[in-house]
């Protein structure tokens, strides 16, 4: 397991009245798991805002897991959700297809928020490395997502494939009233038998108070 920060490692300052990345929380998260029949090796490389990082740390995460893969069954780097993806295409770069499974993960909150992701997170990328063929991966919220084409949902605050987030993109883009009833046929069926387009397109009816109409009126 190579650790190099970003929010899951993230404690408050009382002084400051911030998160910062100075203390590591990876230890105590651990000691919550059973792991019955895995050999962990910790290999804390870096403890930073993955914001802060520059191309050298990503070509250093890159390297280090180059080295460490050929030494192991399999990796797990916890990394900062911001610059995940730029680690996880760097390795990719640099190794192509590795001997073993190398799986990142992180949190979007921190371990010391109640409603942290970091041991959902943390539990699933353990269990993932344990599983899947060799290759580089993103594992969170309950997905085991495969580089390249990698990217973070910043809407819903998780990670997607990029034909997801395009097709997302797509659907918005195309979802106005318009645009949905240019492409229903002309004759598509309708309530009452009136086409959505005539419904669309036509003059609101002039508003008539049912207590002065006559009683004949239905």
């Amino acid at each position: 397991m190579v650790s190099t920060g970003g929010t899951i490692e993230k404690t408050y300052d009382e002084l400051g009245g911030v998160l910062r990345n100075s203390l590591s929380n990876l230890d105590v998260v651990l000691s919550t798991l059973v792991l019955h029949g895995l050999e962990l090796v910790r290999i804390p490389l870096m403890n930073k805002d993955s914001l802060e990082m520059t191309a050298a740390d990503h070509a250093l995460i890159a390297q280090t897991c180059e080295v460490y893969a050929a030494q192991h069954d399999g990796l797990v780097v916890v990394h900062g959700t911001d610059r995940l993806v730029t680690t996880g295409d760097a390795i990719v770069e640099r190794i192509g297809t590795p001997r073993v499974p190398i799986v990142l993960t992180g949190a979007m909150r921190p371990y010391q928020l109640r409603n942290t992701d970091a041991i959902q997170n943390v539990t699933e990328a353990l269990l993932a490395v344990q599983i899947a063929s060799p290759g580089v991966y993103c594992a969170l919220h309950n997905r085991l997502l495969r580089f390249p084409g990698v990217v973070k949902d910043r809407r819903n605050g998780t990670f997607a494939r990029v034909e997801e987030i395009d097709a997302l993109r797509n659907t918005s883009s195309a979802g106005t009233v318009e645009s949905v009833l240019d492409e229903l046929p002309e004759n598509a069926p309708f309530s009452a038998g009136v086409a959505p387009r005539d419904i669309a397109l036509r003059e609101p009816s002039p508003y008539v108070d049912p207590l002065k109409r006559g009683h004949h009126d239905e």
